[in-house]
């Protein structure tokens, strides 16, 4: 039976954006430099205060996107070792949440967690938030910090530290051909 919420019925939003957004933050926080940091900030800043609206909501719904894709690819990954995605990517992403507690409120985790829950059983993240009401500022780093933190999961899982906006770009390229 399709669910309303199923992703066939959600916009993807940039995703390329979205993952510039990723990947620049995953190198950042990676290089270790204090100046990379900065520079890296201002960038984004830069970015994002250039878009409208619209774009704005287009980077939101594509970060959603990449997080509905990653949950795919580890739901495949844990399923291979007869694993459940929920069972070990969801502690893992609220304790990491929890050790964030400048950046993340407290009482967005239980949404952020609940958006990874929804994408690990197959619906879209950007859809089921939908349902109740929309996108709150307050809401913005968390949804960052999730996309980070599956991105960061896929990379040590790998063993591979580009692996994770690898995998974004390759679907990507592969629509593009299309």
């Amino acid at each position: 039976m399709s669910s309303p919420y199923g992703p066939q019925n959600a916009p993807a939003g940039d995703v390329g954006a979205a993952l510039l957004m990723i990947d620049s933050r995953l190198k950042s926080i990676h290089s270790g430099t204090v100046e990379g940091d900065t520079e890296q900030r201002e960038l984004i800043e830069q970015f994002t205060a250039s878009m409208d609206a619209k774009g704005a909501h287009d980077v939101l719904d594509g970060a959603c996107t990449i997080i509905y894709m990653f949950m795919v690819w580890l739901r495949g990954a844990h399923e291979d070792h007869g694993k459940d995605v929920i069972e070990y990517v969801v502690p893992n992403l609220v304790a990491s949440m929890r050790m964030m507690p400048m950046s993340i409120r407290p009482e967005a985790i239980p949404t952020m967690a609940g958006l990874v829950i929804a994408a690990g059983t197959g619906l879209s993240p950007n859809l089921w938030r939908k349902q109740y009401g929309g996108w709150t500022e307050a809401e913005m780093t968390p949804l960052e910090a999730t996309a980070f933190l599956l991105a960061e999961h896929i990379n040590r899982i790998t063993d591979d530290p580009d692996f994770a906006t690898r995998l974004i770009s390759d679907a990507l390229a592969r629509t593009d051909e299309i």
